[in-house]
């Protein structure tokens, strides 16, 4: 090779070297400073207060009855209006002739002594009845459907009384009166339609007289009437038989009718220590955590923006701490499902059965994570509330207001076989869970805001 051709060959390596060099750097050199992507991170802190819920709208899928008295959360009183469904079109057999009835509640589970004893009445609901397209509190007055003064029937039991009527649960059956097992066929003979039939059965009121010390978890509830008829036919050698043939019907307290569980807590006000540094949040209808957000100041925080960028934000993670965790999850097991809701569309989002959204309602599970190998476990629920910040800021323009008021509520949620949420409400078991507060000083309740800005 001549020598001026290895000079050139020396010079556009030397060149191509220099390129490759800065190619690492050309973006930034060609990009002004004033164009790059700005981030800027923010916590702020909440204020926090505890909420003794009246009532919530009673949609039960099952049921309380009892008594239970917690030294922490106060006690806890359950009864339940039930109507009961009838076979539609059913017509009795001719010389039909009542025998019993009873009452059977089934459920697997309870809150508190399975010893101790429950004194449990049930009462006819005389007065009214429940229209099956209103909504009702679950701390609505039984006077107004029930006088009390046709009883149908009374217990006295304890928990481990129960039987295995079948595979999946074990109940209680209640023997009903003869006055009632007299007259409830003569009274409603025929069952064209449900309101013709609540008519002359308005439903049933049952109710524990005593104890503080147990909460049935009840599955079902369902009212049997046995009755027998008989017939006539001919033997084999030509003469008449008479044939008695024992049937029952089954009037369930399903959801094609309406069903009320009442929850008092008489003495909560009086028993719940009001603690700086913690929230509180139980169920059935008891105690929710209200938590202020403070949307002008995060507006503010914006608007001033990152090195002279004005921001938008891109994460906003609000972690929610549990602390002093119930020692006896039997009596209160940890709410598994919290939602959180903006404060002012509570009724209609729970009236209406809607489903959470990133811009109004979102839930989170409990969550236990331990510390490295220390023993020690965090226990939390996380919420993204990103949205739900820029929706209210967008909504609102210059002038938001100062706190945006949300709710901690202990919910129930059904999901189908792909995970998707079908329905959602309010929590009607025994749950609860202590949770650090806005001013708690190991690790007050906050939000952790990532910004972004061009």
């Amino acid at each position: 090779m001549k020598s001026y051709q290895l000079i050139l060959l020396f010079l556009v390596s030397l060149f191509v070297f220099s390129c490759t060099d800065n190619l690492a750097n050309i973006g930034s050199n060609i990009q002004p400073s004033s164009d790059q992507i700005k981030i800027g991170t923010d916590t702020f802190h909440l204020t926090t207060e505890n909420i003794f819920v009246d009532y919530i709208t009673s949609r039960p899928d099952s049921f309380l009855l009892g008594n239970f008295y917690d030294a922490k959360f106060g006690s806890t009183q359950a009864d339940i209006l039930a109507q009961v469904n009838c076979p539609i079109g059913y017509i009795y057999p001719p010389s039909s002739v009542p025998d019993s009835a009873v009452v059977v509640m089934y459920y697997k589970t309870w809150v508190g002594d399975k010893y101790a004893p429950l004194d449990v009445n049930i009462y006819q609901m005389n007065l009214s009845t429940f229209s099956y397209s209103s909504l009702y509190p679950t701390n609505l007055d039984p006077t107004v459907y029930t006088d009390r003064s046709i009883k149908l029937g009374e217990r006295i039991f304890s928990a481990k009384d129960a039987v295995a009527m079948r595979a999946d649960s074990t109940a209680i059956r209640f023997k009903l009166s003869s006055d009632f097992v007299k007259t409830f066929i003569n009274n409603s003979p025929y069952y064209s339609n449900p309101t013709n039939f609540l008519n002359e059965f308005k439903g049933i009121y049952i109710t524990a007289n005593y104890g503080a010390a147990t909460l049935l978890n009840i599955s079902q509830i369902d009212l049997s009437y046995f009755f027998h008829y008989t017939y006539t036919t001919k033997n084999v050698s030509g003469g008449d038989s008479t044939v008695i043939v024992k049937n029952y019907i089954v009037f369930p307290a399903n959801s094609e009718v309406r069903q009320v569980n009442r929850f008092l807590h008489p003495d909560r006000a009086k028993v719940v220590q009001q603690v700086d540094s913690i929230n509180y949040v139980a169920s059935p209808a008891n105690l929710q955590t209200r938590v202020n957000v403070p949307l002008m100041r995060i507006k503010q925080h914006m608007d001033a923006g990152v090195n002279g960028k004005k921001v938008t934000v891109n994460s906003a993670l609000m972690k929610v701490e549990v602390t002093q965790t119930e020692q006896d999850t039997v009596l209160h097991p940890v709410v598994t499902y919290m939602l959180l809701i903006k404060e002012s569309s509570m009724n209609r989002f729970f009236n209406n059965n809607e489903l959470p959204s990133d811009t109004c309602a979102i839930y989170a599970q409990y969550n236990s994570v331990q510390i490295g190998t220390t023993g020690v476990y965090q226990q939390y629920y996380t919420f993204s509330i990103a949205k739900l910040i820029a929706n209210e800021l967008k909504n609102d323009g210059a002038n938001p207001p100062e706190k945006l008021a949300l709710r901690l509520v202990p919910v129930k949620i059904t999901f189908n076989t792909s995970g998707t949420i079908t329905k959602i409400k309010q929590s009607y078991l025994m749950s609860a869970v202590t949770l650090r507060s806005g001013i708690n000083t190991y690790s007050p309740m906050r939000i952790n805001v990532v910004y972004s800005g061009f």
